[in-house]
């Protein structure tokens, strides 16, 4: 029985790996992120003290546990410190900066709709980055439902986004920073370790982060105290989980891999998202986005299921302990 490491077992039902349901438990804690940005930048925070000061918080957070645990001790050698940077340039400066620029202008569910193209960018970025192969089952699943959570959201408002909004090139640079940091972190999680991986990254961030949320920052008292109480509720979420704690499930989930599959489990992040809009945002939920969502849920069950083409080196045996 150990010496198979596949997830099924013969003559029995599927077995999910465990780095399916680490994945699903990052992104259950992400599908918030997207509305309660746009909770705190709606109500009384700049969008620029939004994105950065919450690194602030998650960077100070992470110090702290890199010294009780004495992990500061193992700090990453010269070629992993190259590989964090492109995490922090890409999921603690660049993600969150991005999108809550772009939700001052945008509602949360226009947000959910750009950012579900973010499943397929991060597997294609992984595919670039460890020439690990996937069919073409995969692919087209991974296409539907990124077309299929795109049609959610769009039907969820109405067919009225709008059309094209400037801050659509934010949510798009916000997709592509954002797939480069997850591949390069959970790739790297299987070297330092997922919760390592996030705390460093936010430690090597922290510089520059608290420069910017100091310039961004309210710039009196009044202006502090006139940010409503949701709007800070929101921020701490942003801080504590968005920033931080989702990421030890996040990046264990695609350590643990595989990879390819794991990342598709974030198809039904903008499905959680827009039923979090309509809890927190009284936004109305249709029929038409129900069966879009049963759709996204369908495709990612087949992603998450595909094999993949196996390659000399297969990118989910541990290298390094």
């Amino acid at each position: 029985m150990k010496d198979h490491s596949s997830a099924t077992v013969e003559n029995g039902p599927p077995i999910l790996p465990p780095g399916l349901w680490w994945g699903a438990l990052g992104v259950l804690a992400f599908s918030l992120t997207v509305p309660l940005t746009r909770v705190a930048v709606t109500g009384g925070l700049s969008p620029v003290f939004t994105g950065t000061g919450r690194a602030v918080v998650a960077g100070a957070l992470a110090g702290i546990v890199l010294l009780v645990t004495g992990r500061y001790r193992r700090r990453p050698r010269a070629p992993q410190w190259l590989r964090l940077g492109l995490v922090t340039g890409g999921v603690v400066i660049g993600f969150p900066v991005c999108t809550s620029l772009a939700l001052q202008d945008v509602p949360a569910t226009h947000g959910a709709v750009a950012i579900a193209a973010l499943p397929a960018a991060t597997a294609a970025v992984t595919v670039l980055r460890t020439k690990e192969r996937a069919g073409v089952r995969f692919w087209c699943a991974a296409a539907l439902g990124t077309v299929a959570a795109t049609t959610a959201g769009v039907l969820h408002s109405g067919g009225t986004g709008g059309g094209l909004h400037a801050a659509d090139l934010l949510l798009l640079a916000a997709v592509a920073t954002g797939a480069v940091g997850y591949a390069e972190g959970g790739l790297l999680s299987r070297d330092l370790g997922s919760w390592q991986t996030i705390c460093w990254a936010l430690v090597l961030g922290l510089p520059v982060m608290t420069v910017l949320s100091v310039a961004s920052a309210p710039d009196s008292w009044a202006a502090w105290w006139a940010v409503d109480t949701d709007s800070w509720a929101a921020f701490g979420y942003l801080s504590l989980v968005s920033m931080f704690l989702g990421f030890f499930a996040w990046y264990r989930g695609l350590a643990l891999g595989p990879m390819l599959q794991v990342s598709q489990v974030q198809l039904v992040q903008p499905l959680l998202s827009i039923a979090w809009a309509a809890l927190l945002l009284r936004e109305h939920v249709t029929l038409p986005t129900l069966l879009s969502g049963l759709l996204v849920i369908v495709c990612a069950a087949t992603a998450v299921r595909a094999r993949n083409t196996p390659s000399r080196s297969h990118p989910d045996m541990k290298g390094q302990s």
